[in-house]
């Protein structure tokens, strides 16, 4: 899908447009205008994803409540990621792609971190002075999936020196599985265009297990047997972040629309219903460690 395609919800109709220059809007002017632009990445199950020409995925229902609590239309902007996350605040929260000049109200999927937030360029200024991250609304982490048969446990990531593992390439888990441990899980690892590729692989028995992120890995999860394929428990040394907090990105101008915002997602969290729109995709929810401090 173009990363130039909007989608506008209403209770009647779902109505495509194209190459339309938008900027983004104060909380003030998203009342008025009735109509809320939340971007969300573009073939990205189960987060977000297009299917029989409907929008679904588990941030299209966060975009849909939030929308539903401001009592505005949702207006979705489906972004091709860039190479890094700044490409993607630039492109689409504070200056536009160089093509579509979209500017979204808010991008989902916004690390919530505080070391990116005050990340600092080559001359010292922040890297992300024009956005303002808040709300997070899950903790995601990576899981591996395993073929029981062939391999009962995942014990540790040692056994991966004689056992096969895929990933997605130029991931995480694939840059982890080929250097990590001196290079000694490189021979034992394959790599493939998509986490599920890489299960279609294990089920046909070219490999033995898959790595990846746990919403994803847990999603897909739902499509195999479920007796001989399982999720693994074990921990990622030497990977960096063993978890990390994901929310809500918004331009650094609109910190009004960000509180506001920001209750919709704690009253979503702490009453279970990002939990149960995890639980529709059958995808793993873990809240993040943020409520627990801020209960």
């Amino acid at each position: 899908m173009s990363q130039s395609r909007i989608t506008l919800f209403s209770p009647l109709f779902l109505l495509y447009l194209f190459s339309i220059e938008v900027d983004a809007l104060s909380f003030d002017d998203i009342i008025e205008s009735n109509k809320i632009n939340i971007a969300v990445y573009d073939d990205y199950p189960p987060y977000s994803y297009i299917e029989a020409g409907v929008a679904k995925g588990i941030d299209v229902d966060i975009a849909k409540e939030i929308a539903v609590k401001l009592n505005v239309e949702l207006v979705i902007t489906w972004m091709t990621p860039g190479e890094t996350t700044e490409d993607d605040f630039r492109n689409f929260l504070w200056k536009g792609h160089i093509i579509h000049k979209v500017k979204a109200d808010l991008m989902m999927r916004a690390p919530y971190d505080r070391t990116f937030s005050q990340k600092r360029d080559d001359i010292g200024l922040l890297a992300n002075e024009l956005v303002h991250m808040f709300a997070p609304y899950q903790q995601e982490s990576w899981q591996i999936i395993h073929n029981t048969e062939r391999l009962p446990e995942v014990e540790t990531m040692a056994m991966f020196q004689y056992h096969s593992i895929g990933a997605e390439i130029d991931s995480i888990p694939h840059f982890y599985l080929t250097s990590a441990f001196g290079g000694r899980l490189r021979k034992n690892t394959s790599q493939y265009a998509s986490n599920e590729l890489a299960i279609d692989a294990m089920k046909q028995g070219e490999i033995d297990a898959v790595m990846g992120l746990r919403t994803q890995i847990s999603y897909l999860a739902q499509f195999i047997d479920n007796k001989k394929f399982k999720l693994a428990d074990n921990a990622f040394p030497l990977i960096g972040k063993q978890k990390w907090d994901l929310g809500i990105a918004v331009h650094n101008d609109y910190r009004t629309l960000a509180y506001e915002v920001g209750d919709v997602i704690t009253e979503m969290v702490q009453s279970g219903k990002i939990a149960h729109i995890f639980s529709q995709y059958h995808a793993t929810y873990e809240m993040p460690a943020y409520y627990a401090i801020n209960p």
